[in-house]
């Protein structure tokens, strides 16, 4: 079961990062303001979820020492400030007018 569960967390850790590189690029390459602010806030919901991921698996599969918990907790603020950073981002964009 613990297996298993690595193995998606992990696997959602590489997807979460390649869209992290993906939609970071994006942002840095467009000439649109819109789609430049949408791509980076897709970059910011994709890099939250890495991180809450990456705490998921420092506090789920790793032995549980303090300072190991302490890390995944800073990570899993972060990544929730992230995500909601990334929405609100995401909404103000999508509203946008194209100019």
């Amino acid at each position: 079961m613990i297996e298993a569960l690595t193995y998606i967390l992990y696997a959602c850790l590489i997807v979460s990062s390649v869209c992290s590189i993906f939609f970071s690029i994006k942002s840095r390459r467009s000439l649109d303001a819109r789609i430049r602010g949408i791509a980076q806030a897709k970059s910011n919901i994709s890099m939250g979820t890495m991180l809450i991921m990456l705490a998921l698996i420092q506090m789920l599969i790793f032995s549980g020492s303090t300072v190991r918990v302490v890390v995944g907790a800073l990570f899993m603020v972060l990544g929730a400030f992230n995500i909601f950073a990334g929405i609100r981002n995401h909404g103000i964009f999508s509203r946008r007018n194209p100019e």
